[in-house]
């Protein structure tokens, strides 16, 4: 079991590493900095968050992302918020999954409980980093 799943993830990680390289350089690094950037305040949490649900793919393709935006000049906060708002809120991972093994009211309200969380995060971490 273990080989076939490092025989699966490998080409994956491989794929997503090569392609965050390729989407770090194609990143306009004056947009990625005026959004996500140090100076971007409030508005670069506001950016991550809207992000995230919109990233299709796995985990591969988030956190490759999420290396890239740094790469080309997102502060941490923004990165790390991206990613928390992905792993909440991707929409691959409600329509594929969720609402087919939980159904909508048990979607909505994890939803809905989930909402607050990458905000908190943005305060508590925003401390730190």
């Amino acid at each position: 079991a273990s080989f076939h799943t490092l025989k699966f993830t490998v080409p994956r990680v491989l794929v997503a590493l090569l392609g965050a390289g390729f989407f770090a350089e194609l990143l306009p690094e004056q947009a990625v900095q005026h959004y996500l950037g140090q100076d971007a305040g409030l508005r670069a949490v506001f950016v991550a968050i809207l992000l995230g649900p919109l990233t299709p793919g796995g985990a591969f393709v988030s956190f490759a992302i999420a290396a890239a935006a740094r790469k080309a000049g997102a502060a941490p906060l923004p990165a790390i918020i991206y990613v928390t708002s992905w792993s909440l809120f991707s929409t691959t991972k409600i329509f594929s999954y969720e609402l087919a093994f939980m159904g909508w009211q048990a979607t909505l309200i994890r939803l809905f409980v989930s909402l607050p969380i990458p905000f908190v995060l943005a305060v508590l971490a925003g401390q730190w980093i």
